[in-house]
């Protein structure tokens, strides 16, 4: 029997059969399935031998992301070696051409490229610096310098705005002596071309299997589209993203993201960009480019996507594809019968069995035709509650000093998500560092999500006429709070020609009541016939720290600019963080001499991550104190301080005066 079995496998692999064998067995007389392990999952074997299955997305979700809690048993209890393959493509090359030239005729240019190499080829990579252009381009190809064979014609070669490039041509996979490439020039100027590479394909490709996933949410931002994708589990191969869109002709650049701790706070950090693309050429096929390679493991089961719009309309995209790296689990099964997978153990250390040595020999394995069962939760397991080790509260706070408080409303206990809204924006230190969630003295551990999600405001406006410059063109945007952190501003216009520069300030106090201008930022705005952008969107280079602010614009000579649709955006803010049943809990704000806390939750923040979160609500603000006599302003006409002093100062001057006046003499005598 062993011998029939062996001779299945090519004579590496079939060398270390014997090792691989012994290796199990040094496990055997283990005790039954343990109880450690959350999940399990069973698969039969009916052919001892070299087991070679693809994990399933379910089972590398469940898992740890390096996949140090998998364990194999066998029917009798008995722990099975195994080792985890990850196939990647493998790199192709780019060559230098021996020798490059390029003559301009009379409608064409032709370049002749001597490729100097023995190896297969099925690419060109031609190199210019030219910008802005699209040529056809006519391919032929020789084996020995003179005979010729025509691979391709009408070949698009171009390089667009916003980074869409297409300067590669492909070609039949072959061993070329020399390449011919005629660039049509009847349409347009000649090119400068200053040489050529080479692209040598990889030896070896890599499997690919489609990922089903889904748009969890969309939210369309100043020339951005942000995307939400839920891939359905963590800890996926992603090879990269396919889009799907009837849109004709468009360009885009796209940004590829994940949630990620970063000191006390979670941020959007990126993963992978590319372009995305569809152009059409006169009398040619349409050109597309609608995937974005990533190449990466992605421990969040969601993945975020920028789509930057520029002055674009948003994309209309129908649906989104994901393609991922299969993982491979190997092992030797020395009988057939029923395997055990278990997962779901946090705890666990990655083992150490003596088959990664011999990893290299077993890449050639067929994939077994193996069917594993579903995720089932192993009946002895006692699922514990999420992130045990959390503590729900912290240390005593006293709160004497928080200006403000709000409640939060929390409909089931465990991890909580909590948008936080205008109330709290502008009255809480301008980094958020005096938030204080509690409940009754006690502090609850938390960690801010700073989001790429941007909230709008519509203001109230009004168009400010000004007499004496009539030239000018004022409007006012009433907010409905004041410092809020305002990170754009948008509006809209009917005029068709005309290039303004725009301004947006504020008007403040000052200590000695008078008002100056706090400048929040500048842009031009150009439209013209063929350029027309009727939303305009600027920039803010600081956020507010009024309620009012002022929009103006210098006319000249021309009709005054007619604006409409006013919008504000500000990021959107999140707190996470766990709390148990029954439990009352307020956020306290609006303490400007306080530093931020630091909780050891971060410790724990991207298993916070990976939990299932529910939402949390805010109720309505409550002033806990009014402000003091440092604190209030009297507006125009600067800080009550200032004013105090300015008061004992004038009285101290007239108190020294009147001790220099002289004092009364006696009447003079009467004659």
């Amino acid at each position: 029997m062993k011998n029939r079995i062996l001779k299945w496998f090519p004579d590496p692999v079939r060398s270390f059969i014997p090792l691989l064998a012994l290796t199990g067995g040094l496990t055997a007389g283990a005790a039954a399935l343990p109880s450690d392990w959350q999940n399990e999952q069973s698969f039969s074997v009916t052919t001892p031998g070299l087991i070679k299955l693809s994990l399933p997305a379910a089972t590398l979700d469940a898992a740890q992301p390096a996949l140090a809690d998998l364990r194999l048993y066998d029917d009798a209890g008995a722990e099975v070696p195994w080792l985890v393959e990850r196939p990647l493509p493998g790199t192709a090359a780019m060559l230098p051409a021996r020798a490059f030239q390029a003559t301009l005729n009379a409608d064409a240019t032709v370049l002749l490229v001597e490729t100097g190499t023995t190896q297969a080829i099925d690419g060109i990579l031609l190199e210019t610096p030219a910008q802005n252009f699209i040529k056809p381009v006519r391919v032929e190809g020789s084996p020995d310098g003179h005979r010729w064979q025509l691979l391709a014609t009408g070949r698009p070669l171009f390089r667009q705005p916003g980074g869409v490039t297409q300067l590669q041509l492909p070609l039949l996979l072959n061993v070329w002596h020399s390449l011919r490439l005629t660039v049509d020039d009847r349409r347009a100027a000649p090119l400068p071309f200053t040489g050529a590479r080479l692209h040598v394909p990889a030896a070896t490709g890599a499997p690919a299997e489609t990922l089903p996933v889904t748009i969890a949410e969309r939210h369309e931002n100043p020339g951005e589209t942000r995307l939400t994708l839920n891939l359905g589990a963590a800890n996926l191969d992603l090879a990269g993203l396919d889009f799907e869109t009837t849109a004709p002709l468009f360009t885009r650049n796209v940004t590829l993201a994940v949630p990620q701790v970063s000191e006390t706070a979670i941020h959007e950090a990126p993963v992978g960009q590319g372009v995305i693309y569809r152009l059409a050429i006169d009398g040619q096929t349409n050109l597309e480019n609608l995937t974005v390679s990533l190449e990466r493991q992605i421990h969040s089961r969601e993945l975020v996507v920028l789509i930057h719009n520029q002055d674009s309309p948003p994309l209309a995209l129908t649906a989104v594809r994901a393609e991922r790296r299969p993982v491979y689990l190997v092992f030797l099964a020395s009988h057939a019968g029923t395997y055990h997978l278990l997962t779901g153990n946090p705890q666990a250390l990655a083992p150490h069995y003596d088959l990664a040595a011999f990893a290299p020999h077993l890449k050639t394995i067929g994939v077994s035709p193996v069917q594993m069962s579903a995720l089932t939760a192993n009946p002895d397991y006692h699922p514990p509650e999420t992130l045990p080790d959390i503590a729900t509260t912290g240390p005593e706070l006293d709160t004497k000093d928080w200006k403000y408080r709000k409640p939060v409303q929390i409909s089931q206990p465990g991890v909580q998500e909590l948008e936080l809204d205008l109330d709290v924006l502008a009255h809480a230190q301008s980094d958020l560092g005096d938030l204080r969630l509690m409940t009754t003295t006690r502090q609850v551990p938390y960690i801010l999500e700073h989001t790429s999600i941007h909230q709008t405001l519509t203001p109230a406006v009004t168009v400010i006429p000004d007499a004496k410059s009539p030239k000018i063109s004022r409007w006012r945007l009433s907010l409905p709070q004041a410092r809020l952190p305002l990170s754009r501003l948008s509006c809209t216009t009917a005029s068709a020609l005309f290039q303004r520069q725009i301004w947006v300030y504020e008007e403040l106090p000052d200590e000695r009541g008078s008002t100056y201008r706090q400048s929040l930022g500048s842009a031009s705005w150009n439209q013209t016939p063929d350029a027309r952008r009727t939303e305009f969107t600027l920039v803010l280079d600081r956020p507010p720290q009024s309620n009012t602010l002022f929009l103006e614009t210098d006319n000249g000579d021309n009709p005054p600019l007619e604006l409409d649709h006013f919008q504000v955006f500000y990021p959107v803010t999140r707190v996470w963080f766990k709390i148990g049943s029954a439990m009352p809990v307020s956020l306290y704000y609006g303490n400007p001499g306080v530093g931020a806390p630091h909780y050891d939750l971060t410790l724990v923040a991207n298993q916070l991550l990976a939990a299932p979160k529910t939402p949390a609500t805010g109720g309505p603000e409550e002033l806990l104190r009014k402000s003091s006599w440092t604190e209030t302003r009297i507006p125009g006409r600067g800080g009550v301080l200032f004013w105090g002093i300015l008061a004992v100062v004038v009285a101290g001057l007239l108190f020294i005066i009147a001790r220099l006046l002289p004092k009364n003499a006696p009447p003079p005598d009467q004659p």
